[in-house]
């Protein structure tokens, strides 16, 4: 995997690469709510554990139920990039991350719903996590980490569906046009009729890679429960794996397999009372669509220009480009020569607007983000043509970026967030 480039470097970014993901839930829940009927001391497990996460040095890593150990997974994992703990058990919910990649916009959110109808769900506020994955100079992929409510009585089964209803909706407001992998704790089969686990296939779009790659295609219509360790990959666990790509950025389940072997105790008895599961993954930037780096924070709404810009056909060529500012950067915006507009932001600032000739393209520009209220927003833009036109709005601060197309491409649109300013903004490229 290539090292990340700067946000100039567009053109010395890799276009193609590999990318592998584990979701482990790892038990770490004290003895006296759940032994997880793992023998041995949770301390030694969860250091075990964590050298084994860098012995395999997995690109993402999502774990569940990582409460009261979870000092002692990190103390031995080398990762250069892991979440925080929200807390042990009845405090945190369980969920974290460990990653070869940083990430941008990461989130935590509690369940609308649960239930103890036959265990103790409420008892800690579970949820699920997203974050914007940077694999590389451009390429993001969207990834959520999910433990969802346990139990097959009906008040378990309820909360279960408003959970993974709850992820697949803020895939929907929150994914947008991007690239997306969800793994993690789901609790559901496909062989229970009454679970909802097909929703990330039926309303996002996504593939669940051990039934691509394992199952043909077709998700099995008769339980096969797994040991533990597994020792085969044709049976299914509660652990899941979805993805599918975007108009940007294209994945492809390569491998898909339980990593039970690898986590064992030396003795060689279970770490957790969950199999890991691994998935790999080819990735490919478009010919037709690149994206830069992002500017500003996470503030606003997400909004995205290329699920427009994707289903057009022929040759996209900016044809004006409009900004307003002031004090800060309050709106962006571009229109496209078949009239296609966009704009992006507020009403207030001084607008802007430059007219492009026939042979002259949108190549770079300059952003600089700055401190806000709190937030970082974006306060200045500044645009140069292939023929060294400029256009410029609101105010410079010492934080700058710059922008430039891969040769021979262009800035046709947008992608970030918005309110009454430009919060946060990436650029979107097209071939000449």
């Amino acid at each position: 995997m290539s090292i990340l480039a700067g946000a100039g470097s567009a053109a010395l970014a890799a276009t193609s690469g590999t990318l592998d993901v584990l979701s482990m839930n790892v038990a770490g829940l004290p003895p006296i709510f759940n032994g997880n009927d793992v023998p041995g001391d949770k301390t030694t497990n969860s250091r075990l554990i964590g050298s084994y996460f860098a012995q395999y040095a997995y690109d993402v890593i999502n774990v569940q139920e990582d409460f009261n150990y979870h000092a002692y997974i990190y103390e031995t994992d080398n990762h250069p990039y892991r979440t925080a703990t929200t807390g042990g058990a009845a405090i945190g919910s369980g969920l974290n991350t460990l990653a070869n990649f940083p990430w941008i916009n990461f989130t935590r959110v509690k369940w609308d719903t649960c239930s103890n109808a036959s265990g103790a769900d409420c008892l800690t506020p579970k949820g699920f996590t997203f974050m914007r994955v940077q694999v590389d100079d451009g390429v993001y992929v969207d990834m959520y980490n999910l433990h969802t409510d346990a139990g097959t009585e009906p008040g378990d089964l309820s909360a279960r569906n408003s959970n993974l209803q709850q992820v697949a909706s803020y895939i929907d407001t929150w994914s947008t046009g991007n690239a997306v992998i969800v793994f993690g704790d789901t609790n559901s089969r496909y062989t229970r009729t009454s679970d909802d686990i097909r929703i990330f296939v039926e309303q996002n779009g996504m593939k669940d890679p051990w039934v691509e790659l394992i199952h043909g295609g077709t998700a099995p219509s008769q339980e096969m429960l797994c040991q533990n360790p597994s020792i085969t990959n044709e049976c299914e666990v509660v652990d899941k794996i979805f993805y599918r790509g975007s108009a940007i950025v294209d994945l492809a389940a390569t491998a898909w397999s339980y990593e039970s072997s690898k986590f064992l105790q030396p003795d060689g008895n279970i770490l957790s009372d969950h199999n890991p599961i691994m998935a790999k993954f080819d990735w490919k930037l478009s010919s037709s669509f690149r994206q830069s780096t992002y500017s500003g924070g996470p503030h606003g709404t997400w909004f995205t220009d290329l699920t427009t810009l994707s289903g057009k056909t022929g040759s996209i060529k900016t044809s004006e480009i409009a900004f307003a500012g002031a004090s800060r950067l309050d709106s962006i915006g571009l229109t496209l020569a078949d009239g296609t507009k966009f704009s992006h932001g507020g009403s207030g600032g001084t607008a802007v607007k430059l007219s492009l000739g026939q042979g002259e393209y949108w190549t770079s520009a300059v952003l600089c983000q700055g401190q806000k209220d709190g937030r970082t927003r974006n306060f200045y833009a500044e645009a140069t043509t292939s023929a060294g036109k400029t256009l410029a709005a609101g105010t410079k601060t010492s934080d700058c970026s710059t922008f430039n197309a891969p040769s021979g491409w262009q800035i046709v649109g947008f992608l970030g967030q918005t309110g009454d300013e430009v919060d946060q903004l990436a650029f979107i490229y097209a071939p000449q």
